[in-house]
């Protein structure tokens, strides 16, 4: 039987993963915006609070769709641009579209109702960002040495959180070091939201840019030198049946990591989406439906600062992981961190002053540090290499399916369990959270992680 030799990834220098993960700034800077002020958005255009998770579903909905597909041909799409670039640049100018439109809803009123149109571009701004961002999770496999995984990863989520925290403090630094008006007339967005969403657009679009420009990827022919024998395997099926074919013979890791990451995105979402109602209603003590006060705009706009301050810690946390890795391992340090969410979220009822917000966020950053980093160093360990595009795709099922389970219960939990009192919201998610702490120590992770220290050489 002939062998094949397979050679060893070069290592990347820190600034060419600096490169290669710089785009992700941008794509967390709208995802940002969107996460942090979508209720309150949705809330101006007249959703009330039992609704808010029903127009939320759109979002990963198109992302349960369009993931796997976009993986299953990233993998298979070589062109002059790459690999993986085209597809995270056509995510990036979409988004940037869906950003500059969606808190300018009214402006179609007299056509179209702005709830109507607001949903439907959260629904676009979400589908956009999910073409943008698993392309670039399989970029660092695709040009990382498995030595070096935990590193990329971790680069990944320190400018996703530096670009979280710019967009997340941004609408604040607006109305309250800037002066920009942070009211407007009823069913209209305030004029600190509508800059924040301009920007965000062009650094979404000019980061993404930066990546592309910097950072080339493996063609075809030097790519099956790191992975030959995987890629001498031929695939006769096509489109949606080798992705279904896919999906049912995942590897046990990967089911594993799905049962974690169910727990954690019905936390993550249900945070998402009840944060701002919960504040501005058990912190602020505003009525429901008061949505175009100054005191509600004040509640909205700290939501954002403390958002910031969860991604300033996720940010300094995923600088030190790949160390904490290596002093425990990713199961225990992912099993700490998910832990620490889940109390910072239920700490929340128990808080009545805005300062002390600040506390609970410090748990939730170590959360959110480590979901954007060690499920998926697990994950690209445990797949084939030629499959890591449409794994990456599938595996987002498990964070849509938790969000679609999340967005169709809670109108039902929140009318008849909670009695529209969104602080609950938040105690169920921190519940969420720690069922998913104790999932993720049954997770089979193997893999051994060889560090090899040799001089960097450079790669693409």
């Amino acid at each position: 039987m002939a062998t094949s030799t397979i050679v060893q990834k070069p290592r990347m220098s820190f600034w060419q993963i600096f490169n290669m993960s710089f785009g992700f700034l941008g794509i967390q800077f709208g995802f940002a915006l969107q996460t942090g002020n979508a209720s309150r958005i949705l809330q101006t255009f007249g959703a009330d609070v039992e609704n808010l998770s029903l127009f939320w579903l759109a979002a990963p909905i198109t992302g349960m769709i369009i993931q796997p597909i976009i993986g299953h041909y990233s993998d298979r799409t070589w062109t002059r641009l790459g690999r993986r670039r085209p597809y995270f640049l056509t995510g990036a100018l979409l988004s940037g579209v869906a950003l500059l439109f969606m808190p300018n809803s009214s402006m179609l009123a007299a056509i179209i109702p702005p709830i109507v149109v607001g949903a439907g571009m959260l629904m676009i701004m979400d589908a956009s960002f999910n073409v943008a961002m698993e392309p670039f999770r399989a970029l660092v496999a695709d040009n990382l040495p498995d030595s070096q995984h935990n590193d990329g990863f971790s680069m990944q989520t320190c400018l996703i959180g530096v670009g979280a925290v710019i967009g997340s403090w941004l609408p604040y630094v607006f109305a309250n070091w800037l002066g920009v008006s942070d009211t407007a007339p009823k069913g209209h967005v305030p004029n600190n939201l509508l800059f924040s969403f301009y920007i965000g657009a062009l650094t979404l679009i000019g980061s993404i840019l930066w990546t592309v420009i910097k950072t080339k990827e493996y063609p075809p022919e030097e790519y099956a030198k790191f992975h030959e024998p995987e890629m001498e395997e031929k695939e006769k099926k096509s489109g949606l049946v080798q992705i279904f074919s896919d999906l049912f013979s995942m590897p046990k890791t990967m089911w594993q990591l799905g049962i974690v990451q169910f727990f954690s995105w019905f936390a993550l979402f249900s945070m998402w989406v009840y944060t701002t109602p919960a504040i501005a209603e058990h912190v602020y003590h505003i009525k429901p439906g008061d949505t175009s006060s100054h005191a509600y705009n004040a509640a909205g706009n700290w939501v954002g600062v403390l958002f910031g301050v969860y991604n300033i810690v996720s940010a300094a946390y995923a600088l030190l992981l790949p160390r904490i890795v290596r002093k425990s391992s990713r199961k225990k340090t992912h099993a700490f961190s998910l832990t620490m969410g889940g109390l910072g979220l239920i700490s929340i009822f128990f808080i009545q002053n805005d300062y002390l917000l600040i506390l609970p966020m410090v748990g939730i950053g170590l959360a959110w540090g480590s979901i954007l980093a060690m499920p998926y160093a697990i994950l690209s360990s445990a797949i084939p290499a030629k499959k890591i595009g449409v794994y990456m795709g599938i595996f987002n099922l498990f964070i849509t399916m938790p969000q679609i389970v999340s967005g169709v219960s809670g109108k039902f939990l929140m009318k008849y369990i909670f009695s529209d009192h969104a602080v609950y919201g938040l105690i169920m998610a921190g519940g969420f959270m720690v069922l998913g702490a104790v999932s993720v120590l049954f997770v089979q992770d193997g893999k051994k992680i060889q560090i090899i220290e040799t001089p960097l050489i450079e790669a693409p």
